[in-house]
C-alpha cells in the first residue's frame, strides 16, 4: 500500500501468567501478554511497535509510536504515530494519537486528543491532567 512502511519487527514477548513491576523500556517492538505493573515507554526516535493483547494489563504510562490495543491500559497512553483500539481494548486514562483507528466496542475511560507534529520525528507533547 502507497504511504506504508514496514513495521520493526517485535523482539521481546511478555508472556501470558508474567508479572512484571517496574518500569518496561523498549526499541523496535514489544507485545505484552502479560501483567505490567509500571510504564512501558519506547526508546529512542526510531519505529516502534507495542501490541498489549487481549489478556494483558498495564498499570502506568504507555508511550510508543505505533501501539495496538486488546487488552487493558490504566494510565495516560501516547501514541506518536497510530493508535489501533481493538474490539476489547479498555482503557482508563487520557490519550495522545497522531493518527487513531477505533473498532466497535474499544472503550476509553478519559480524554482523547490529537496532537502535530512540529517536525519530522519530533512531537509536540504536551502534559496531561487526569
Amino acid at each position: 500500500m502507497f504511504g506504508m512502511r514496514k513495521q520493526p519487527p517485535i523482539r521481546t514477548l511478555v508472556g501470558e501468567g508474567t508479572v512484571i513491576e517496574g518500569e518496561i523500556r523498549f526499541s523496535e517492538g514489544l507485545r505484552i501478554d502479560g501483567r505490567v505493573m509500571g510504564n512501558v515507554l519506547a526508546l529512542g526516535d526510531e519505529r516502534n511497535l507495542l501490541v498489549i493483547g487481549e489478556k494483558a494489563s498495564i498499570a502506568g504510562r504507555v508511550k510508543a509510536g505505533h501501539v495496538i490495543v486488546n487488552g487493558e491500559v490504566r494510565g495516560p497512553l501516547e501514541s506518536d504515530e497510530l493508535l489501533e483500539l481493538q474490539p476489547k481494548a479498555r482503557i482508563e486514562g487520557n490519550v495522545r494519537y497522531e493518527r487513531l483507528e477505533m473498532h466497535q466496542g474499544a472503550q476509553v475511560n478519559g480524554n482523547c486528543g490529537r496532537w502535530r507534529r512540529r517536525t519530522n520525528r519530533r512531537c509536540d507533547w504536551r502534559p496531561m491532567r487526569s
